[in-house]
């Protein structure tokens, strides 16, 4: 498995790959990977010649500075775990922050619709102007065919999608389904962070959604929206910063159902200082 921090020498190589044929594909990573990366990587490996996986903690997306900090970091860990799905056919970039930032380690801004002002958006100012300043570096880096994003950050994928098509970026975008513990809890690398108990009262947030789903075909979105806050408030560890129920082309909170909207539920708690989010379809 090859690994590579300066993005001259990774682009060169991209560059010779492309002209063999090959297809390329791309996971973005911060590290600290676990089941759900690789399921993310394996699909890519399904179906492109090579894939390339970037392990890079990215300042600018991080709204709090000991969020940063704290972020776990262990490339000879994250290489170890790659290696169990293929030795041959993946590509490690782990550039340094002065590789891709150089000395102006800043955001970009980006007009994503209104996409960015829902939801994360309202809670962790800048976030996404760091996620769209770091995956088009990437994307212009890398030139991959296909890019491979969880539904687990459903609205980052989404914002995703319109950076490829307002920048006229020719990579195409592929979401790949919530990858979850035995529990139901979804895999994040913020996971490792939670003691045992923890990860059990955590496993109360997919019980919700899934709970949600059910009771979407029947009951009006204002009394879910309410029964899902009373719900909380009966769980002392876990803190409920917001639910809502948003139509996912827009991702605007509904407040009425219609036949011709396709919705999704989302969700952010906390367990102390471990904020967690999930969604699920409707």
């Amino acid at each position: 498995m090859k690994i590579f921090n300066s993005k001259i020498q990774i682009s060169q190589t991209i560059v010779n790959l492309k002209l063999k044929g090959y297809t390329i594909g791309f996971v973005p990573t911060m590290g600290a990977l676990h089941q759900g990366h690789l399921a993310l990587v394996s699909q890519a490996l399904r179906q492109n010649q090579v894939v390339i996986v970037s392990v890079f903690v990215n300042p600018t997306q991080f709204d709090k500075k000991q969020d940063l900090i704290k972020y776990p970091r262990n490339i000879n860990t994250d290489v170890a775990l790659l290696k169990t799905v293929s030795e041959d056919n993946i590509l490690v970039f782990a550039p340094s922050v002065d590789e891709i930032y150089g000395h102006n380690v800043s955001s970009s801004c980006f007009d994503f619709d209104g996409l960015e002002h829902e939801m994360e958006g309202r809670f962790r100012d800048g976030h996404f102007n760091g996620v769209g300043t770091i995956i088009k570096r990437f994307f212009e880096i890398l030139k991959p065919n296909n890019a491979y994003f969880g539904e687990k950050d459903f609205q980052q994928l989404q914002i995703i999608k319109k950076l490829t098509e307002k920048e006229k970026l020719p990579v195409n975008i592929i979401g790949c389904e919530i990858y979850r513990e035995p529990s139901g809890l979804a895999m994040s690398s913020r996971n490792q962070r939670l003691t045992k108990h923890q990860q059990t009262d955590a496993a109360f947030i997919y019980k919700t959604l899934k709970d949600v789903k059910m009771m979407f075909a029947t009951k009006s979105i204002n009394d879910i929206t309410q029964w899902v806050s009373d719900a909380f408030k009966k769980q002392p560890l876990l803190h409920l910063e917001y639910f809502t129920i948003a139509d996912i082309n827009t991702l605007k909170p509904a407040q009425t159902k219609s036949s011709r909207i396709t919705y999704r539920a989302f969700i952010a708690v906390f367990i102390k200082d471990i904020r967690l989010i999930d969604n699920i379809a409707l």
